[in-house]
């Protein structure tokens, strides 16, 4: 389980004051599909961050099945368990799918092995295994692969930020099957930041963060209704526009 202990996180603007971006955020996540939405600006990126260890709290504390993580490095935080998919995946001139695949898995991964991680993402594994994680591929690829590697981790938290990101729409129809499958196989924590009413729709929980706080929390039926329509939750054509 994560567990949030009254996180605040202030940074300095370019005008060289303190800017307050996450509030007294107490949250706690069990096994299961969570998805944190909010306006833009709310702070649920700088969260994510927070979570994954990019960023390190003013105050509070972050605890991972019982334990102090809150001055673990990035780095550290992975060894731990915790898995982070960027809003704008990472480009690796020179490694390829079959590489990085096995890097995430921490072996080396035979090319079946390897094919099964693609396959489970929708990608066919003859045109991409051998592939270099360069600008020759496009965001849909780029954030597929992203997944098939934090599939070949394993870890008891999954973290993505925007995942719907600078990617076209047929690429969106084929993440939201993609997680539709991990919520269904994953037995560990998935956690979405996103804008998406399809991927709050598969959500077993959800947070609005507004303004740095937390606006409210509860289960899809208690949430989605108050928010579809509003800012917190865009509409699919709005955001591919």
């Amino acid at each position: 389980m994560l567990e949030l202990q009254n996180i605040c996180f202030s940074a300095m603007t370019e005008e060289n004051t303190e800017k307050e971006i996450l509030n007294d955020v107490s949250l706690k996540f069990d096994k299961g599909f969570s998805v944190i939405t909010g306006p833009n600006g709310g702070g649920k990126s700088t969260l994510a961050k927070v979570i994954a260890g990019i960023y390190r709290p003013t105050s509070g504390k972050i605890l991972l099945d019982g334990e102090d993580i809150t001055d673990l490095s990035i780095t550290e935080r992975a060894q731990k368990g915790i898995s982070f998919a960027f809003q704008q995946p990472v480009r690796f001139k020179g490694i390829t799918v079959k590489d990085i695949i096995s890097i995430a898995a921490g072996k080396t991964l035979s090319v079946s092995q390897v094919c099964t991680y693609l396959a489970e993402v929708g990608l066919c594994a003859r045109d991409y295994i051998n592939r270099e994680i360069n600008a020759s591929l496009s965001g849909g690829e780029l954030k597929r692969i992203e997944i098939a590697t934090v599939l070949a981790r394993s870890t008891k938290l999954s973290l993505f930020d925007e995942p719907e990101a600078g990617i076209d729409l047929w690429s969106f129809n084929s993440l939201i099957k993609v997680f539709e499958k991990m919520r269904e196989t994953i037995r560990g924590n998935i956690i979405i930041i996103s804008h998406q009413e399809r991927i709050l729709n598969i959500a077993d929980r959800i947070v609005v963060l507004s303004a740095g706080k937390v606006d409210r929390e509860g289960t899809k039926e208690e949430i989605l209704p108050s928010i579809v329509g509003t800012s917190a939750c865009k509409t699919l054509q709005a955001h591919m526009n």
